[in-house]
């Protein structure tokens, strides 16, 4: 066999092989076994309903999948000072979600959409370990985000956020796209992509909670952060979703119809 249909065979297996491991490679799953990993548990009076009862619980968050949309309703996660580490983490490969009933959507459907992967609970929240960041590439934990938003505005509020922390030592988020009927599509398997996002933060006891609610449209902005505060009622009555559904049903109704700037600091 000459030279030439050698290099041509080994030319054909190559395109082969990266297109099996492109198209069918699936890594080791992230979470960590029950007996090396910690967790990071959520207080029973911050819970939100699930409008699916997909609801899927991982070491170091907690969110509600919705199949018709192919990503989560909500992303929920309690973010503590000493989580806001600076090591250093090799990304992994976005995998499926094991634990979605319906299997998450594949992170192939991105691919040449324009759209980043980004994040709800973000990598960057959950340095401290290397299980606790790989958790987040699971696919059940990204929805479709134009760059200009993911790295701008969003990302604004999510190092607001991690300040918040700092200063609080423990707080609460929750977050997600608004899933309604006629979003644009992705993908073979139709991800929706948000028109508008929202993320929910809460500090203190179930007494002497204090909220602060965004809701942003699905576009870059230069507006401050203070100018996309809504109340939890506007955002529940886009999701359809109960937030602090466990509190008492006076304090929650108090809590959620008001905007509170006041107990925040930019």
């Amino acid at each position: 066999m000459n030279k030439k249909k050698v290099f041509t065979i080994l030319s054909i297996l190559c395109i082969i092989g990266f297109w099996l491991f492109e198209n069918f490679y699936t890594p080791a799953l992230y979470t960590a076994p029950a007996a090396k990993g910690s967790t990071t548990d959520i207080a029973s009076y911050l819970k939100a309903s699930s409008t699916t009862g997909d609801v899927v619980s991982h070491n170091h968050y907690t969110l509600s999948y919705n199949e018709q949309y192919e990503q989560a309703e909500w992303v929920a996660y309690v973010l503590k000072k000493e989580h806001l580490t600076y090591d250093d983490r090799k990304r992994p490969y976005f995998i499926e979600d094991p634990k979605v009933k319906t299997k998450s959507a594949d992170w192939r459907n991105y691919k040449g959409s324009g759209f980043d992967r980004g994040h709800l609970c973000p990598a960057g929240d959950r340095r401290f370990s290397e299980y606790a960041y790989n958790e987040t590439f699971y696919t059940s934990n990204i929805t479709p985000q134009k760059n200009d938003f993911n790295a701008g505005i969003w990302n604004k509020l999510e190092i607001q956020v991690r300040t918040w922390a700092k200063k609080e030592k423990e707080i609460y988020v929750i977050t997600g796209g608004i899933l309604e009927k006629g979003l644009e599509e992705i993908g073979e398997e139709d991800v929706a992509v948000p028109n508008y996002f929202y993320k929910i933060v809460a500090k203190g006891t179930p007494n002497n909670l204090k909220v602060a609610a965004f809701l942003f449209p699905h576009k870059e902005s230069t507006k401050s952060l203070v100018s996309f505060m809504v109340s939890v009622d506007r955002i529940e009555k886009l999701t359809g979703i109960d937030f602090f559904e466990n509190l008492a049903e006076e304090r929650e109704t108090i809590l959620e119809k008001k905007v509170d700037t006041n107990s925040w600091k930019f």
